[in-house]
């Protein structure tokens, strides 16, 4: 079974034709117009010799016959070749809607490029419902947000190596001197270097079935009660937040039952909690809600996007932190279940923010 593989050009206008083209079908057809190899290379403008190379390499690739090679005769297709024209037809008639929607919705998207004043930016970052409702909303204002949803950790590595213009994390506010959080971000951010714009500020806990049947009222308790708990991937800032209480009550992962049980999301930490699948897990107020699920409270943290000193005065940062400034966004962003929009879009201090770098050698 031959696969089939599309492809695409761009251009100012839309070659006339058939609606998807090929290189073979084109000349199938031509030598059957014409009947001869030299009047199909004269009408598709190109040289004999390409047109017989060509249909020979079709025939090697494809294992059939397309052209009745008899000497003297007028060049005509194979059986196989006229099957091929026939299949080309179907599908041409058969597809014309689908593939009239797949053109216009590329030309729609590669608008975008030609539009000097539409901005792409690529953002790296920790998974988050309000950064799932700003793509949409600051596609509003001509700005698209390429956004890829990953670790905390990840996301700042991607910024630091060039993957991405901006990272998203989150951090409890004033971590102490020689926290995990420290010891985790301190290394991949850098005064001077980086930039740090803030996004909002959101509450974690534990999302837990209707009722809180375990009457679970913070980390102590899953130990006691061995609930099914559903964690984060390492290098998550959830998962960081979850070592760095464990360790304040010294508890060893061990005793958390399910802390090897890890889901790529708050989406999915919550259906796993719904399901049935687990009993608790760590993750945001806006995911507990969205699937009718109880929320203990545990912490506010800030939400930060990051980005390289030398990007702030770039058109598509300046572009976001005007949509992240405007009424409208923070309204929306208030709206979220445990969101908080003061300050959104404000440029802050790292060493103010994360006072790591002040801290005096013991």
């Amino acid at each position: 079974m031959h696969k089939i593989e599309l492809s695409y050009s761009l251009g100012r206008e839309r070659a006339a034709g058939p609606a998807i083209r090929n290189a073979l079908i084109e000349l199938l057809q031509a030598v059957r117009a014409h009947g001869s190899i030299s009047g199909a290379a004269k009408a598709l403008a190109l040289s004999y010799r390409h047109v017989w190379g060509e249909l020979k390499r079709w025939e090697a690739e494809l294992g059939q016959p397309l052209i009745v090679w008899d000497k003297g005769q007028p060049a005509r297709l194979t059986e196989f070749g006229d099957k091929l024209l026939w299949a080309e037809r179907q599908a041409q008639a058969r597809l014309a809607p689908q593939i009239e929607a797949l053109h216009a919705g590329l030309e729609r998207v590669f608008a975008t490029a030609f539009d000097p004043q539409a901005h792409v930016l690529m953002l790296f970052a920790s998974h988050d419902d309000a950064l799932a409702a700003l793509r949409e909303h600051a596609a509003g204002a001509r700005l698209h947000l390429d956004i890829r949803f990953c670790g905390s950790v990840d996301a700042i590595s991607a910024l630091n190596e060039g993957r991405c213009a901006m990272a998203g994390f989150h951090t409890t506010p004033g971590s102490a001197r020689g926290s995990l959080a420290q010891r985790t971000y301190q290394p991949l951010l850098q005064p001077g270097r980086h930039k740090l714009i803030a996004f909002a500020r959101r509450t974690q806990g534990l999302m837990v079935a209707t009722g809180n049947p375990l009457g679970l009222a913070g980390i102590a308790d899953l130990a006691r009660t061995r609930a099914r708990f559903v964690n984060r991937a390492l290098g998550t800032g959830t998962r960081l937040l979850l070592d760095e209480w464990l360790g304040q009550a010294r508890l060893p992962p061990a005793a958390i039952h399910g802390y090897e049980h890890e889901e790529p999301s708050h989406a999915a930490v919550a259906q796993a909690v719904a399901s049935g699948a687990a009993d608790a897990g760590l993750g945001i107020a806006a995911a507990a809600a969205a699937r009718g699920l109880d929320f203990v409270a545990l912490v506010q943290e800030d939400y930060y996007l990051v980005c390289l000193k030398a990007a702030l005065e770039q058109p598509p940062v300046q572009a976001l932190l005007q949509v992240l400034r405007s009424d409208g966004w923070r309204a929306q962003l208030a709206g979220l279940s445990g969101y908080d929009a003061a300050g959104s879009g404000e440029v802050l201090s790292l060493r103010r923010q994360l006072p790591w770098w002040e801290f005096k050698p013991r």
